[in-house]
């Protein structure tokens, strides 16, 4: 039997964001605003992974995450990791990891928050338990993962 691979090209610089949960590969996409990214993107899901069973991966040409770009990683799959490369040599590599509070990226989805009627960044402790949830400093109400709406 032949054993077929997929063979990816090795990015000289950029970032490479790996182990994100299969389910959560476009999303993360979508965050950090890759369709409209003009270098060059490899994506993959559904990825074989010791760790999570299946996995996802994105490889990102000569751009680099900022701090907020890397919370929204890590309250969407919190054990993603994140790796920089320089001149096709990794220089670091860090697991994400969920910040304690939350402020200005994700709406509040209470309706009736003082966030969505004024104009309030919105302000949120970070609690897993063991799923990521986010409770709203102002109205105290909790948003989940599965219905964060980012700003």
């Amino acid at each position: 039997m032949v054993k077929k691979e997929l063979i990816v090209s090795a990015i000289e610089n950029g970032t490479v964001i790996d182990h994100i949960v299969s389910s959560e590969v476009f999303r993360v996409m979508r965050l950090l605003n890759l369709e409209k990214c003009e270098e060059t993107v490899y994506m993959g899901s559904n990825l074989e992974s010791q760790k999570l069973g299946k996995k996802g991966i994105i490889k990102v040409a000569n751009r680099f995450f900022a701090p907020e770009e890397i919370n929204k990683i890590a309250l969407v799959s919190p054990n993603a990791t994140i790796i920089e490369i320089r001149n096709f040599e990794v220089t670091k590599k860090t697991k994400v990891e969920l910040p304690q509070t939350v402020k200005g990226i994700v709406k509040c989805m209470n309706p009736n928050c003082i966030t969505n009627h004024e104009v309030i960044e919105t302000n949120f402790t970070v609690v897993q338990n063991p799923d990521v949830k986010l409770k709203c400093h102002f109205c105290e109400k909790f948003t989940t993962k599965e219905n964060m709406e980012f700003l």
